[in-house]
């Protein structure tokens, strides 16, 4: 090879070599450029993440104080636990997740006569575990043993203690874990309907031609309440008012008597649940306001907002129902001269505990 051949060679690889030290340090520059700007992604998508959790904290805290001077129109109280008769964690073992399960007594006070007795007892049951939403009613004559009172129909043990005997006679009789209660007097039931814009039934002849039907109950409230709703003429399906719709729950003198008495009270609290679910959220706030005056329990307001998120995360949002005793475990019967509901107590009270702790039916 020539000098002058050598000298060109040289030339080249020089040529290259700067050439490759330029691309390697382009790479490395836009390498780290590349890395600073996703760095500078992340940390603008922290504060965009932050910035958002911090404003739904900020609104969630102002709803919750709007809402807890909301809550304070209720009629709180307190019970003592000690009294609630809760059935024991040993006895409930049996069923999983059990305590993952939330059970409400929800009882409609008749206190026309000054006595106060729950003519409308109903467990209130969220379930996570089979996601699910039930109501469990009772029949209000049912022959159980009240704590210090003996044997005597189920709807008396409120009018003897309040809330916190009656919930102790369903958990003594029944193997529940209740802890709270929501009462309503059946005379504050127009009011509220009323405030929902009615709800729909569907009224039977039977219904409307009865002895004692659903318009001697219309005249009966009318008089009593002062109010002026006009009687139902007609069967079928139709929008009610709130006198309305107390006096259908107070039939009983039909087919199935005091049992389809109870289906109707189950049916009247599933209308007000779809209600309220058909309605704007944007109403809420003013619905709640108007009808928590009318309701007393010993729920507290952190409380009742835990069990609502709860609610609106089950399944299709429909209320599942049951009644007990069912109708082959029990029989009316005369004891002293007074009618009772009697029944197999250990059948009944193994039914109930499997159907709201394990769903079966």
């Amino acid at each position: 090879m020539s000098e002058d051949q050598r000298k060109v060679r040289k030339k080249t690889s020089t040529a290259s070599s700067s050439r490759n030290k330029r691309t390697t340090t382009t790479v490395k520059n836009n390498a780290s450029a590349s890395k600073k700007k996703r760095k500078s992604k992340k940390a603008k998508k922290r504060r965009i993440i932050t910035y958002i959790l911090f404003t739904l904290i900020f609104f969630i805290t102002i709803g919750y104080v709007v809402i807890s001077k909301t809550f304070g129109k209720l009629d709180n109280v307190d019970l003592n636990k000690e009294n609630l008769g809760v059935t024991s964690k040993e006895e409930l073992s049996v069923y999983d997740n059990y305590s993952k399960i939330k059970n409400i007594a929800l009882f409609g006070v008749d206190s026309s006569d000054g006595v106060g007795r729950s003519d409308a007892i109903v467990i209130a049951t969220v379930d996570p575990v089979h996601d699910k939403l039930k109501i469990t009613s009772l029949m209000r004559d049912t022959y159980v043993k009240i704590k210090d009172r003996g044997y005597d129909k189920l709807n008396h043990a409120y009018a003897y203690g309040g809330p916190e005997l009656a919930i102790n006679t369903l958990n003594t009789n029944f193997g529940l874990n209740i802890e709270d209660f929501v009462s309503v007097d059946f005379a504050s039931l127009p009011q509220i309907i009323d405030i929902f814009g009615g709800i729909e039934l569907d009224i039977t002849n039977d219904e409307i031609y009865a002895d004692i039907n659903i318009n001697s109950h219309i005249d009966h409230i009318n008089e009593t309440l002062g109010t002026n709703s006009p009687r139902i003429t007609t069967a079928g399906t139709q929008t009610v008012d709130g006198v309305q719709a107390l006096a259908y729950s107070r039939i009983r003198y039909t087919d199935g008597g005091d049992y389809k008495r109870t289906e109707r009270q189950r049916t009247i609290l599933n209308k007000l649940f779809e209600k309220a679910l058909s309605m704007p959220v944007s109403k809420y706030p003013n619905l709640v306001n108007q009808i928590l005056p009318f309701i007393q329990t010993n729920l507290t307001s952190s409380s009742i907002l835990s069990l609502a998120t709860k609610v609106v995360t089950l399944g299709d949002h429909t209320l599942e129902q049951e009644r007990f005793p069912r109708d082959e475990n029990s029989l009316g019967d005369t004891i002293n001269g007074v009618f009772y509901l009697t029944h197999d107590e250990e059948i009944t009270k193994k039914q109930i505990m499997d159907y709201i702790f394990d769903d079966k039916k």
